[in-house]
């Protein structure tokens, strides 16, 4: 997905013409702390509510003064989607601006938009269950993990790997297309990866339960 496919345009633009009255108000009814400033459709910056707050003269100063403190944070529309999600996280902005090659403001992405996205990204909307693995950094290998999963025939919907505390370490968060998912916890223990975290608990919890009472019946028989 495109950054220009996800904007949502829920904020308003301001101009640099417009007072810092009429900014804050503007982001006191949107709700924003960065709002994008324009001329002539071409995107200057965002400013920053903390930065007009202190202003005397609010009714009278114009965004002009404050362009030095424009933050430059800004999308390509042909960008993957991922590169609004780095910028919203590295300036913690509420929006993030899209624009074309001619610096033409485009639209806006909201966080809202993002975090849904993100979501989507990770496959949480889909049903199944989340494994959190912990392994070697040595160790590690896609083909083996995809291959304990497809012997349970489940499917990897999303696989992320991500630094550990441990240095050694690799974090591994899978998100699969099924819920039972007690044989591919067992595998992967087995296989000496350690589970630190797994959203079908109940799930594994009802099938040792079923096995049991299982076992149970059929030694009254």
């Amino acid at each position: 997905m495109t950054t220009l496919q996800l904007a949502d345009n829920l904020y308003p633009n301001l101009q640099l013409r417009d007072t810092v009255s009429k900014a804050l108000q503007l982001m006191n009814d949107s709700k924003a702390t960065f709002l994008p400033v324009i001329s002539e459709e071409r995107f200057l910056g965002l400013i920053s509510e903390s930065d007009l707050i202190d202003e005397e003269n609010k009714d009278i100063v114009t965004l002009e003064i404050f362009q030095a403190s424009f933050v430059m944070a800004a999308v390509n529309a042909n960008n993957h989607f991922l590169k609004a999600a780095s910028l919203h996280s590295l300036y913690n902005t509420n929006v993030v601006p899209v624009i074309n090659e001619n610096n033409e403001l485009l639209g806006t992405i909201s966080s809202g938009a993002l975090i849904t996205a993100l979501g989507n990204f990770c496959g949480s909307s889909e049903y199944g269950a989340l494994i959190v693995l912990e392994i070697e950094r040595s160790r590690f290998a896609i083909s083996e993990i995809n291959s304990i999963v497809e012997s349970d025939g489940a499917t990897i919907l999303h696989l992320n790997v991500s630094p550990h505390p441990a240095p050694e370490l690799l974090e591994i968060t899978l998100q699969l297309n099924k819920k039972e998912i007690a044989t591919i916890i067992a595998t992967f223990e087995r296989y000496e990866y350690r589970v630190s975290y797994y959203s079908g608990e109940e799930l594994f919890e009802n099938e040792v339960s079923t096995n049991y009472q299982n076992l149970m019946n059929y030694l009254d028989i």
